[in-house]
């Protein structure tokens, strides 16, 4: 049986990646080759003369002919290379034109993806993984396709069961920092029912988050040591900025899903308190010595923490917390009694 393509296949396949083509995509239920160009969609009907499946072989083959001369198609070295970012940035655009979902999450995760370059992957690849990894280039996120991605992302959340993928949703959409501040609140207020989501925002937004809670005066003699870091830290707790941020650690971490999100928050919380490791001044805010050692521990904190316990178990959900009790239980105190707790 042929495995070549169709004469009349052949004959349009040639016509089209003649003229100016941005990205193909193939329809393998419908049998359908559509292609990208700057005058917008053309689509070419496809008219196997074999199985199905050893046709799209072919025509995958043919592009690569044509896209990278590679009379194989998408060559497996490319395969490995381009998925890990490797991939020289003058070959991206030509990936997108062989029709291989593949080699769009190759252009998706390289470091030389443009704003250009992602519109034309997202065409080709419209997916919850392929938006969240090209929102992760500082380019895309200043560009036209950055609140593009992160409407979409949004408008899926709700869908996403899996707990880790929405974190890391909610992580790449505060990071780009393309929301509006309405935008913004709603996903807030829903992270009230799901604190996984809370993690993007102690991280990418510690000292811009909602405030809610009243004003928790600042102890004696904190206005006037800001050049202590001691000072500086239990001040920036106190402020209500702070107290938002110490609640949200408090409970993303008192209602962690998964290892990955023990991790993150284990160095997210370290990295709030750093400014005082190893600093000197601790001895000047007399009588607040629960508050001095609370941001002390915290401060030390680390993903290392959890390494020995989260190394000795797959188990997710409430068992996990059950299990990370003995680590989370005394963090969890250190950030309730900076609460006032």
């Amino acid at each position: 049986m042929s495995t070549e393509l169709s004469a009349e296949d052949g004959l349009r396949l040639a016509v089209l990646m003649a003229g100016e083509v941005h990205a193909v995509r193939i329809d393998e239920g419908a049998m359908m080759l559509l292609a990208l160009t700057p005058k917008g969609e053309a689509r070419v009907p496809l008219n196997p003369n074999c199985r199905p499946e050893m046709y799209l072989a072919r025509v995958r083959e043919t592009l690569g002919g044509y896209a990278l001369d590679s009379p194989r198609g998408y060559p497996v070295h490319l395969r490995r290379w381009t998925r890990m970012g490797q991939s020289s940035p003058k070959n991206l655009a030509a990936l997108l034109k062989l029709g291989e979902p593949e080699a769009v999450a190759a252009v998706a995760y390289a470091p030389g993806l443009t704003d250009e370059l992602a519109r034309r992957a997202w065409w080709a690849l419209p997916t919850v993984e392929v938006a969240r990894v090209m929102l992760h280039h500082p380019e895309v996120r200043r560009g036209v396709m950055g609140r593009v991605l992160a409407d979409y992302l949004i408008e899926n959340l709700p869908f996403e069961a899996d707990p880790m993928a929405a974190m890391n949703t909610v992580r790449a959409v505060l990071a780009a920092a393309t929301l509006d501040e309405a935008a913004r609140l709603s996903l807030w207020r829903k992270a009230r029912r799901r604190p996984h989501y809370l993690i993007g925002f102690i991280e990418s937004l510690p000292d811009a988050l909602p405030t809610e809670n009243p004003v928790r005066s600042s102890p004696p003699g904190v206005a006037g040591q800001a050049d202590n870091p001691w000072v500086a830290l239990l001040a920036r707790c106190y402020s209500p900025v702070g107290q938002a941020w110490l609640k949200a650690a408090d409970l993303a971490l008192d209602k962690a899903p998964a290892h990955e999100a023990v991790y993150l928050l284990l160095d997210l919380i370290g990295g709030y308190f750093a400014g005082v490791r190893g600093a000197p001044g601790r001895e000047a805010l007399a009588g607040l010595d629960a508050e001095m050692q609370a941001m002390a521990v915290l401060a030390e904190v680390s993903n290392r923490d959890g390494e020995e316990i989260l190394a000795r178990t797959t188990a997710v959900g409430p068992l996990l917390r059950r299990k990370i009790d003995p680590l989370v239980a005394p963090l969890l105190g250190h950030l309730r009694t900076l609460q006032g707790g």
